[in-house]
């Protein structure tokens, strides 16, 4: 028997199959990931899924998968059905809860928010009972865990560190108003802006090579979102007083020293007499909202918002 961990992000998804016996017994860990289809909106999505599932899982009366782990970037109502994904609006109004039970029928499957997901699983890994995490990735995600606990909880809702306000003369995000620290410091963001600078379209790969060549535009865009980013972690660090603050996902893990860059950014906004902030990367890099739904499949299903 196995469980399975699954995160859904913005541009791609994630799998993890792990033995359902914590012993250790059983075959190794598996996992995969693949890019969202560029058309064909959530039928082709999730026909994508459904593939890369049974190519993880071939043989399921042999290995059958117990309990599934869903970290979900998208605002979701109790039944499970999409209220709202920037990123992949087509999914609006989708059953995603009966959609994924269709996958893997007899499993049990959960969803959560994967910002409160990557949280818990970042606690876990540092061993520390208060913490915020912040994941940059196409979006912004991340949680707070205090007394080892999610902070609001699943039953009120997830902890939306991507909507935290940094500026209300800003740019437009997602949701609809301005000056979320995701329309700044995302990575879709960050290149949106980059592409202004330089007047053409920008990709990851020419932004981290400028970046680490230390290129003034590659520097400032970065720069910006960082400092955005910056200020929403001190803004939270005011309001919790964390004893560790990890910054991860994808974005972030693949532009060396850009975690150095927002603790640089956090001494200049912190006060003499305010909270002490330790700020590190994310000990899981860009895998903490799937190790988050493997501890979801392995867990108690929390009570959905």
């Amino acid at each position: 028997m196995s469980v399975l961990g699954v995160d859904l992000g913005g541009t791609k998804a994630a799998l993890r199959l792990e033995p359902a016996s914590r012993s250790g017994a059983g075959p190794a860990p598996v996992h995969s990931v693949f890019q969202w289809p560029a058309t064909g909106g959530a039928a082709a999505d999730l026909a994508a899924l459904a593939a890369a599932a049974e190519a993880l899982c071939p043989a399921p009366a042999d290995d059958p998968v117990t309990a599934v782990g869903v970290a979900v970037p998208a605002t979701l109502e109790a039944s499970g059905r999409v209220r709202g994904w920037p990123n992949r609006p087509s999914w609006q109004g989708l059953d995603l809860l009966r959609e994924l039970t269709g996958l893997w029928p007899g499993a049990d499957v959960r969803l959560a928010d994967d910002g409160d997901l990557a949280a818990l699983a970042e606690a876990g890994a540092a061993a520390c009972p208060d913490l915020v995490h912040v994941g940059v990735g196409t979006g912004i995600g991340g949680g707070i865990v205090l007394g080892g606990v999610l902070c609001p909880g699943t039953e009120r809702g997830s902890c939306e560190v991507g909507h935290v306000i940094v500026d209300r003369a800003g740019e437009r995000c997602e949701c609809g108003r301005n000056g979320c620290v995701q329309s700044v410091a995302s990575g879709r963001a960050v290149l949106r802006r980059a592409a202004r600078r330089l007047g053409r379209d920008t990709g990851f790969d020419a932004l981290r090579e400028a970046w680490q060549g230390a290129e003034p535009w590659a520097r400032e865009t970065v720069g910006e979102g960082a400092a955005a980013l910056a200020a929403a972690v001190v803004s939270l660090c005011e309001l919790v007083h964390p004893r560790l603050v990890t910054v991860g996902g994808g974005f972030a893990a693949g532009l060396p020293g850009y975690v150095d860059e927002v603790a640089r950014q956090v001494r200049r906004l912190e006060r003499p007499e305010g909270p002490e902030i330790l700020l590190r990367p994310a000990a899981l890099g860009a895998l903490s909202s799937l190790d988050g739904a493997v501890l979801l499949a392995r867990g108690p299903a929390p009570a959905r918002p």
